[in-house]
């Protein structure tokens, strides 16, 4: 039976899988935690872009080897009981057997367990992982860590991948991660208590004082507080920092803010205990799928993207073997198996269409799933909500402490 149309998988669209990976992913921050241990790693000067002779003499020498060792996030794979169904159907298609784990449980911890392995040269153990786009993974490109890659053998990414998922800020022409899955931060509401949101300055007004919700993570509030501002995060400065911080302080003592989430946002929205708060699209589009009447919207002044992306460590044993699964999952048959299970922004727009097909193929609750997520501006989202994305700051290791200096305290007071 073809996965995509196996009930018992398309009615595993219903976990929640968004705030298992969400919680994860906010541990990834710029929290004092976080740089405790990326700060046991090794250190070193930032390392120049690769030349592309470099690229073609990397990969001069490497052969397939027939197999593969993959770490990704829990629950961020099409899955059907114990099998992979995109796995299977990569192996069958190209004879690559993949050991596949969820070792990816947040990014300090596994950044800071093979750093010191990397640093040595010494093999981690996988040819291939998933890593968010974040401090850590700054810090493995700068290093050195990751493997340059040769886009020669990538053409599916070349065909099928959006414009928004190619040439991002931190890992320019995509030298060295692909996108896996994005998501995105927004505002949602209650429309039992807010008739509709536009603007970002709906954070700010006193008409619902005690009723909003601000994250807890430091990069997502500085984003906010630039783009009520007016400033691009991307391109931003540390006297941006200090005008984005006294306007998220002002906020905070007009006594508007209720709290600073984590994930809980969520169950304090459907309650009613806020009305509306910053939210990320994947724990909303879950929320919605299981019935619960919220809205998410991207400000007009702007929201943030950021992106799961595949990269190959510089000790990797199968790197060719690892370098053909990055780009066979850009198939849109294969990415559409993905987007049915994740439900995250696919960076494949094309997924669209065929998961329409699907729905027209299914029965029930299943072809009211597909078209709901078909339809859903969370997983696809409009031209105008994407050009209105930005990405975090990418940082150096200087401008981290004093980044968090200045917007920590501001949850934290």
């Amino acid at each position: 039976m073809d996965p995509r149309t196996n009930p018992a998988f398309l009615r595993g669209m219903t976990q929640s899988r968004s705030v298992t990976r969400r919680d994860a992913f906010r541990l990834a921050g710029l929290s004092a935690a976080g740089l405790a241990l990326t700060a046991c790693g090794v250190q070193g000067k930032k390392v120049a872009a690769p030349k592309q002779d470099a690229v073609a003499a990397y990969w001069a020498d490497k052969k397939r080897n027939g197999t593969l060792r993959f770490a990704n996030w829990p629950l961020y794979i099409d899955k059907d009981g114990k099998r992979y169904p995109s796995l299977e159907m990569f192996t069958a298609d190209t004879g690559v057997k993949v050991t596949y784990q969820e070792a990816v449980q947040e990014i300090p911890s596994f950044f800071g367990k093979i750093q010191p392995q990397l640093a040595a040269g010494q093999d981690i153990g996988f040819d291939l992982m998933v890593l968010t786009n974040s401090i850590q993974l700054n810090r493995a490109i700068q290093l050195g860590y990751l493997v340059p890659l040769d886009h020669s053998q990538l053409p599916n990414f070349a065909a099928n991948v959006s414009s928004t998922f190619k040439d991002p800020i931190w890992d320019p022409n995509n030298t060295y991660t692909v996108p896996w899955a994005g998501g995105m931060t927004g505002i949602a509401y209650n429309p039992k208590y807010v008739d509709g949101v536009k603007s970002i300055n709906d954070l700010w007004d006193p008409k619902y004082k005690g009723k909003v919700g601000m994250l807890v993570d430091t990069q997502e509030i500085s984003n906010f507080g630039m783009f009520a501002l007016g400033i691009d995060p991307n391109t931003s400065t540390e006297a941006d920092w200090r005008k984005a911080a006294e306007k998220l302080k002002a906020q905070r003592d007009a006594g508007l803010v209720r709290k600073y989430y984590e994930n809980d946002y969520v169950e304090a929205l459907a309650r009613g205990e806020v009305w509306i708060t910053m939210a990320w699209s994947g724990d909303i589009f879950q929320q919605v799928a299981e019935g619960k009447d919220l809205k998410f919207v991207v400000p007009e002044e702007g929201g943030t993207i950021w992106t799961d992306n595949l990269c190959i460590p510089k000790t990797a044993q199968n790197p060719v073997d690892a370098l053909m699964l990055m780009d066979y999952v850009y198939q849109p048959k294969i990415a559409t198996m993905l987007t049915e299970y994740i439900n995250y922004v696919t960076p494949v727009p094309a997924t669209r269409d065929l998961v329409l097909a699907d729905a027209a193929k299914a029965k029930d609750a299943d072809k009211k799933l597909l078209e709901q997520l078909a339809e859903s501006p969370l997983v696809y989202p409009s031209e105008a909500d994407m050009a209105r994305l930005r990405p975090y700051k990418s940082l150096t290791t200087a401008e981290e402490k004093v980044f968090e200096g200045i917007f920590q305290p501001i949850t934290q007071g």
